[in-house]
């Protein structure tokens, strides 16, 4: 992976250019629609990790965007199903009633295929709104995504505390330890009430 000056990320500034994966494409193409639409999202969990050379394998890219109406979300429903297809339901109406306007996930996928996917879903608490609004630009080979804070990120997944998710808390740790925003850190390892394990495996 060449880095060269670009994007900040904590006191950092990152672009860089690598061989795209499926993931990378599919998370790029779901990204130019949400961008075109003006729909303010931020990509969590483990994607993150795997954007920035963390090796393990995932199934999905669990991404956050704000809250709208029904109509704004019926207008992303057509350009997305130019592209995917909702692996949950193939009812719009569906989807955003009984699905994202009462706190769950929808999945698509590119057409004729089932994995990867993504995940999609509303802000359920007032640090996923700030996730959203503080997202992070990131430039892959000059296209454009947002992902959540590096500093939340290493925090939530210490938080998550499975196997692979305190792995990917490391790795991200490690990657970014010169540019990562201590105090920033420090505020979510306490947000999460997580500082016994970070104190273990933030070394």
């Amino acid at each position: 992976m060449n880095m060269e000056i670009g994007i900040k990320v904590g006191d950092y500034r990152y672009s860089f250019t690598k061989e795209k994966n499926e993931m990378d494409e599919m998370v790029l193409r779901f990204s130019k629609i949400l961008d075109s639409m003006n729909i303010k999202c931020s990509i969590v969990s483990g994607y993150v990790a795997i954007l920035f050379g963390r090796s393990r394998l995932s199934e999905d890219i669990d991404i956050l965007i704000e809250s709208m109406n029904y109509e704004k979300f019926v207008n992303l429903w057509k350009e997305l199903s130019r592209e995917f297809w909702c692996i949950i339901t193939d009812d719009p109406q569906s989807a955003y009633y009984k699905y994202l306007n009462d706190g769950y996930a929808i999945r698509f996928s590119l057409k004729d295929k089932i994995i990867p996917n993504i995940e999609i879903k509303f802000p359920k608490s007032d640090i996923e709104k700030w996730v959203i609004e503080n997202a992070l630009n990131v430039h892959i080979n000059g296209d454009e995504i947002k992902i959540s804070s590096i500093e939340l990120q290493i925090a939530f997944k210490l938080y998550l505390g499975s196997e692979k998710d305190i792995e990917d808390a490391k790795y991200l740790y490690s990657f970014f330890e010169e540019g990562i925003d201590k105090s920033s850190l420090e505020y979510f390892i306490k947000k999460f009430n997580v500082e016994a394990i970070a104190r273990r495996y933030l070394q």
